[in-house]
C-alpha cells in the first residue's frame, strides 16, 4: 500500500489534505482513485490508514492509527566520512530501508570530495529528498535527519553525547580483530544511542580514530574482510536489526 509523509499542518482530526507532490503521485503515477486506500503519515511518526475522498481531489479521510512499528529499536546515526561520487545517495537510500535514524556526513582526513556552501546546499536537498522516498517505500513511520556537512570537530562533540559510538577500523580487521562489535552489542539495550563512524574510501585516519576513541568511542572490525565505504553502513545496520529484531 502507497505511504505518504505529510507536513503535521496538512491534517485534521478525521481527514488530512495531500500536498502537491503526493497528490500529483498517487494520482498520475499511481493511478488512484477515490475510495483507493493509502497509508499517510505525520512527521512525528503517527501513521493512519486512510481513503482517498471525492472532493477536494487532494482530501483523504482517516479510518484508523497504524498500530505496529518498524522503526528499529535503538536509534542508530551512520556518520560518514564524503566519499566520492554518488556513493553517499546510495547509503542514504539503503541505510534508510535497513532503520537508520540520522544521517551525518563530515569532512574526512582522506575525504577527495570538496563542498563549498552552495554545493552543500544543493546536495542536502537532493539526500533529503533520497531519504524521504525511501522511507515511503520502506513502509518506515519516520524519516531519518540528513545533518548539514560536519567538521571533524563538531562529529566528535556529537560522539561524546551519545550513549554507543562504533568505529569501523580495517586496521582491526587485518589484525583479526573479532570481539568488539559483539561485546559492545551486548552491552547496549533498546531506546540507546549508537552512532556508527565510517570513513571515506581512504578510512579514517589514526588522529581521527584516537579522538574518537577518547570521546567514548569503540574501534572494532566488521568482519575479517574489508568493506568499500558504502557497504559498512549497510553491514552495521544489518547487525544491528538481527540482534534487536531477530534474536528476540
Amino acid at each position: 500500500m502507497q505511504r505518504y509523509f505529510l507536513a503535521n499542518s496538512l491534517f485534521q482530526e478525521k481527514k488530512a489534505l495531500l500536498d502537491e507532490e503526493s497528490s500529483h503521485h498517487a494520482y498520475k503515477v499511481m493511478r488512484m482513485s477515490p475510495g483507493d486506500k493509502l497509508i499517510v503519515c505525520r512527521m512525528d511518526g503517527i501513521c493512519y490508514l486512510a481513503e482517498l475522498e471525492e472532493e477536494p481531489a487532494s482530501s483523504v479521510r482517516l479510518l484508523r492509527e497504524e498500530e505496529s512499528s518498524v522503526e528499529l529499536p535503538v536509534k542508530v546515526t551512520i556518520a560518514h566520512g564524503l566519499p566520492k561520487g554518488d556513493k553517499l545517495e546510495s547509503v542514504l537510500q539503503k541505510g534508510t530501508e535497513l532503520g537508520a535514524e540520522t544521517f551525518l556526513p563530515f569532512r574526512a582526513d582522506r575525504s577527495i570530495v570538496k563542498l563549498d556552501q552552495r554545493k552543500a546546499a544543493k546536495k542536502e536537498s537532493r539526500w533529503q529528498k533520497i531519504v524521504k522516498e525511501a522511507a515511503e517505500q520502506a513502509h518506515r513511520q519516520k524519516i531519518p535527519s540528513v545533518i548539514p556537512v560536519q567538521d571533524f570537530e563538531q562529529l566528535v562533540k556529537r560522539a561524546e553525547e551519545t550513549e554507543f559510538v562504533l568505529i569501523a577500523y580495517e586496521e582491526d580487521a587485518k589484525q583479526g580483530e573479532a570481539s568488539a562489535l559483539h561485546r559492545t552489542l551486548s552491552a547496549m539495550e533498546e531506546g540507546n544511542s549508537v552512532m556508527v563512524v565510517i570513513g571515506p574510501e581512504g578510512g579514517l585516519s589514526e588522529k581521527e580514530v584516537r579522538a574518537l576513541q577518547k570521546a567514548g568511542g569503540i574501534s572494532c572490525a566488521f568482519g575479517p574482510r574489508i568493506l568499500r565505504t558504502e557497504t559498512a553502513p549497510l553491514y552495521a545496520l544489518s547487525v544491528l536489526s538481527y540482534h534487536f529484531e531477530l534474536l528476540r
